[in-house]
């Protein structure tokens, strides 16, 4: 006779891969919570930021004026508030001798107070960190907090407000392809050199550099291409607008030789806007997750597992205490026989679509605690929604980064 219970096959060896991961992810999350708890009390993190918006004044109204004229006043008036980012990495070899990295980059003021924009792998593993506005004075500064998700970081400069520019911002969501960029960064260690070209794409999907536990990179959305000139060192300078305003913050380029070839990538500045007062305050970037160990359906199914359905995310396991736990999401479990019983499958949240662990991260990143999600479930061969509020446990913390969700 057929059973009527959904059931997961699975071989004892994989049902104790299955048990160990989750069994990792709830000690890898209590260990970060911890980290971030005395990072948090250590650091004084200020209360956040607020962005200047407005253009400068003394950039003219563009359609008044040449494009050259435009060009130069742009330069003029946002130069002065692009930083100069030098960095210093010690490493010690097999043999015990003491390597020194040199890497540069770029970044932009974003308040007198010291605040300076760039990206995550500009200051990555840094030991020690410059800042030059041009000219010969270099200042100290110390990183503030970074997100290897999004490619973004905050670091403090030690300099007089005297020496501040601030880049204003604008808003990437009113983009078009086709319309006037500029950029300004530190090129091969060319100090604040201008590039200038068009947005030739919007909504390009890239990938932040890869971590350990995540070899692919987290998927960082709607990026920005454009032709604009971009070579090593313009890492963390601003694509701008015809009025000066910060569009983007240049970040990658495709090309098989390292050089620019007229495709490059930056961050879309309303990203920065939602990032950056968390990195001032806690030091990373505090996102919802579900609390739950998640493996995609078509993953799983490529690798010969036999499941009833064809699509979604498989939630092997829980996390006490986590937001699926609390909503009563069930992950595998066994049956009185020894049998492993299916866990529950989300087949899509809010309407969207869950098909793999991407299409999660993109929700999630959009999401704030607080707010109820509304997953649909496939369990015991029915479709059920379940409310799901994004809440922060104790355990989960804030800095479990890449082996739950």
């Amino acid at each position: 006779m057929m059973r009527t219970k959904p059931v997961y096959q699975l071989s004892a060896r994989q049902i104790l891969l299955l048990a160990f991961s989750a069994a990792a992810i709830a000690v890898a999350t209590a260990a970060a919570a911890f980290g971030l708890y005395q990072f948090y009390w250590k650091s004084g993190a200020g209360p956040g930021i607020t962005f200047a918006e407005q253009p400068p004044a003394n950039i003219s109204d563009p359609s008044l004026v040449s494009d050259e004229q435009n060009n130069i006043e742009v330069y003029r008036a946002i130069s002065p508030g692009v930083a100069f980012i030098s960095t210093t990495s010690l490493t010690q070899s097999w043999w015990g001798d003491i390597q020194e990295g040199r890497g540069n980059g770029s970044g932009s003021v974003l308040d007198t107070q010291g605040h300076i924009l760039t990206n995550y792998h500009v200051i990555e593993r840094a030991q020690r960190i410059t800042v030059n506005f041009g000219g010969d004075q270099v200042y100290p500064a110390t990183l503030v907090g970074g997100d290897p998700d999004t490619d973004l970081a905050v670091i403090k400069v030690d300099a007089p407000a005297s020496a501040m520019t601030v880049v204003p911002m604008g808003d990437s969501d009113r983009l078009v392809v086709g319309q006037k960029v500029l950029a300004i960064g530190n090129p091969f260690g060319l100090d604040r050199t201008l590039t200038t070209g068009v947005i030739s794409g919007l909504q390009r999907p890239i990938r932040s550099r890869p971590v350990p536990g995540a070899p692919t990179g987290r998927p960082i959305d709607a990026a920005i291409q454009t032709d604009a000139s971009i070579n090593p060192g313009n890492s963390g300078g601003p694509l701008l607008d015809r009025q000066g305003r910060m569009i983007g913050i240049n970040s990658q380029i495709l090309s098989p030789a390292g050089g620019s070839v007229g495709v490059g990538f930056a961050v879309p500045v309303n990203t920065a806007k939602r990032v950056v007062p968390q990195l001032i305050k806690f030091g990373e970037v505090r996102r919802p997750k579900l609390g739950a160990d998640i493996r995609a359906v078509e993953d799983l199914i490529s690798r010969g597992y036999r499941l009833p359905i064809r699509e979604g995310l498989l939630v092997a396991a829980t996390l006490p205490g986590g937001a699926a736990a609390n909503a009563g999401i069930r992950g595998l479990s066994r049956d009185t026989d020894g049998s492993t019983l299916l866990g529950d499958v989300i087949i899509a949240i809010d309407g969207e679509k869950m098909n793999n662990i991407d299409d999660l991260y993109r929700l999630l990143d959009r999401k704030q605690f607080g707010e109820t999600i509304r997953a649909e479930v496939y369990r015991n061969g029915e479709r059920v929604m379940v409310p799901i509020r994004l809440t922060q446990s104790s355990v989960e913390g804030g800095g479990g980064r890449r082996t739950q969700n």
